[in-house]
Formats: structure tokens, sequence, C-alpha cells
């Protein structure tokens, strides 16, 4: 399985699948389709007929049922493009052989190194191959090795027809990395009763809660007026944007946050003296803390304004995804499959919450509950991405139990 699900990672990673933000449409980017094509004939050559690109780039696929048994269709998810935090473009994937410790210098920039004292997980890794990127793009591995894994489990039970198994769906969306990647999802015609989001990190982990995830636009309308006879009269709208920025409490900011925190994290400012700009995401685990969170953030705002009697402001919340963990409780065998498939694959299993969201989020109030399981990637959005193609296949093997244990339990 290694040579197999190596080959198809390193294929993947050298198409560019970056997603833009200032995008309207969807898929944001054409060039996502590029890497959609390449997939959907390699599902059909190998045995999934109906595999195909839908007008907004997702791709569906179906592997058939082998067994008598009624078994709930379950579907595996990944999300084809690239994070726009840094350049996708040009990829050259290197791969260390048979790590044996220390850093790794990046050959297309030395000063990128992926330091042992800053990568926990490299210690875990003695022995293993791992892939990086040159040091000049990101590597994509998120979420390339979740496809590549779910390709070659695919594969793998189309060799293998003495296994049983129920139907299994396959889907890989666009635009996740800019919160858009189950927006054109259709529900209805996937088919599946559960699903699974191949787009974890860390071998053995299954991530059961997200955070609950709100953005906040303010627009500021200050007093315009020549600076030679500004006296008492201007009221500068870039100045009451940076105010209110400066009034954050540093407590409660994403540096300064870890575990169950939440934040109120500042990520766009734009203005001129009579306009400003300025948009906020407010994360938290609970619905209630992303209200006060959001209070607080109005109380600033009107604090600032109110010393500025000539201006005016606009407050609007937008909803963007949930804690996913609401609705999985509900029906704990999805997580309790997960993890008897992480210990039949040779690990031990660490449920855990993630400080983000993932397509499966919003799938999840969507009417199709859907944990997240490891891909085995490490240092996501950045040029020190790396991935161990030991623990791919451990995740692979993770797909293949997975599917075993639900027409077991059947």
């Amino acid at each position: 399985m290694t040579d197999t699900l190596l080959s198809r990672f390193l294929r993947y990673v050298v198409i560019d699948t970056q997603s833009d933000p200032m995008s309207a449409s969807q898929p944001s980017t054409e060039k996502q389709k590029n890497l959609g094509r390449v997939l959907v004939a390699e599902l059909q050559a190998m045995g999934l007929a109906d595999a195909h690109l839908d007008e907004h780039g997702n791709i569906y696929a179906t592997l058939p049922a082998n067994t008598k048994k009624q078994v709930p269709v379950i579907c595996f998810c990944s999300h084809m493009d690239t994070a726009p935090d840094f350049t996708g473009t040009n990829v050259k994937p290197q791969v260390v052989k048979n790590y044996q410790g220390g850093d790794i210098t990046l050959p297309g920039d030395p000063e990128q190194v992926i330091r042992e004292s800053e990568h926990a997980e490299l210690k875990n890794q003695i022995g293993n191959d791992i892939v990086t990127s040159d040091g000049t793009t990101l590597l994509g591995a998120d979420d390339k090795a979740g496809i590549a894994e779910i390709m070659t489990a695919m594969q793998y039970f189309l060799d293998h027809p003495e296994i049983p198994h129920g139907t299994v769906k396959v889907l890989f969306t666009t635009d996740e990395e800019i919160g858009r990647g189950a927006d054109k999802v259709d529900i209805r015609k996937l088919g599946a009763q559960f699903a699974y989001t191949m787009d974890g990190s860390t071998a053995g982990s299954i991530e059961n809660e997200t955070f609950s995830a709100d953005g906040v636009e303010v627009e500021i309308t200050g007093v315009a007026m020549h600076p030679g006879f500004a006296k008492d009269r201007m009221e500068n709208a870039i100045k009451i944007a940076a105010e209110i920025v400066a009034r954050l409490p540093k407590s409660i900011s994403p540096e300064r946050t870890d575990g169950k925190d939440g934040f109120i994290h500042p990520v766009v400012m734009t203005g001129s003296m009579e306009k400003a700009g300025l948009s906020f995401i407010i994360r938290d685990f609970t619905e209630p803390g992303l209200i006060e969170k959001e209070a607080l953030l109005e109380a600033i705002v009107k604090t600032v304004m109110a010393d500025y009697p000539g201006s005016t402001y606009s407050f609007h919340v937008k909803q963007q995804y949930r804690n996913m963990k609401a609705v999985l409780d509900r029906t704990p065998e999805i997580v309790d499959y997960a993890v008897e498939a992480v210990r039949r694959a040779g690990m031990e299993p660490h449920l855990g919450s993630i400080r983000g969201g993932t397509d499966g989020s919003r799938l999840s109030y969507m009417g199709l509950p859907c944990p997240n399981i490891f891909t085995g990637g490490h240092a996501y959005h950045s040029p020190l991405e790396w991935v161990s193609v030991q623990d791919m296949e451990k995740a692979s093997r993770t797909i293949v139990e997975l599917v075993r244990v639900w027409e077991e339990k059947s």
C-alpha cells in the first residue's frame, strides 16, 4: 500500500489548487478542477464508474456494496484546495527516506528548517519516510494526503473483493480552506448517512469537536476634512478603526490562547479618512462563548465611537459554522467505530478538539454527521509542512478497517 499511496500523493501535490478568498465564484479558482479531472479519471479507471466532477468542482463517486447486509452508507471526504496563506505554485516535493532524527533543512530555501525541537512528532518518525516541499512553497498535504489515502483505500477494496463492505461514497470538495467547502455539496445526491473527513494531523487522532465560528464586519463612517482646517472637526475613520483594534484584550487573542479557549481575531483592516472597515473572526467551543465575545467586541466599538460624535458605525455578525459535537453526540457509534478502526490499524486512538473547522462542521449541520480523522500531516499552511508516508499508510488502513467495522456491526 505504501508505494502506491506515495506515488499518488506526489502526483497530486504538484498540481496547484490554491483557493482564493477574494473570488466570489465556486470553485474560487478554476485550477482546482485540474486536480479534479485527474481524480475522476483515476476513480473511473479503478472501477468507480459513476465518478464525476460537478460544475462547482466537487467530486462524487461510489464504491458499491458487496454484502447482503443492510449497512448504512458512509462517506469519506477530503478537500482539493490548498490554503492561500503561502504559495502552492510549482511545488517540488522532497522525500527524506529512513529519517534518523535531527533537523530537516529544505533545499530550495536553506533558511527554512523543520526543527526537531519545534516539531515534537518528529521523534516518533525514526525510520520513516518524510515528505516535505523544497521550502519555497507549502507542500499540500492539507489535504492531498487525505485524498491519496481515500483513493488508496478504495483501490484496496476493489483489489480485495473477498472483504465484505457496504456502499461507500467518496466526496472531494473545493474551497474548504476559505470556508466554503460544503457550500455547494448536494447531500441528497451524495446519498450517505454518515461521513468522515480525512483532514486531521497526528496518527491516531480523531476529532469530534470543533470551534463554533462567526464573522463580524464593522463599517465606520468618519468625518473627512482638509487637515489644514481639521481642528475639532475631523474624525479620521482610520484612527477610529485602529483604536478599536488597540483596545482588544490581549488575553483572548489567538496568540495568547490554546485548548478550549476562544478568541477575537481581527483579520482585515481597510480604510480612508472618511470610511474604514474591520473584519473579525470570533471563535469559541460554545454558543454562549461566541455571544459573549461578540458582545464584548461591540461594547469596545461603542466605547470608542462615543469619543467621535460625528461618526457612525455598523456591526454585522455572520454565522460561519458550529461545533459538530452537538450533532455527533446524537449517534455516538460514528465516533466509537472510528476509535475501534484506529485500534485495528495498530494505534492508540486519541479523541480531541479542533481549534478550527473542517468540512465536517458544516456537513454535520447539513444532516451528515461527520467527525475528522488524521492524515499524518503537520505544520499545515506553511513552507515547513511535512507528512510521514508510514502515517499516511496507517490512515488508509484506518479507512479500510472503519468500513469493515460498519459492515460487521450492521
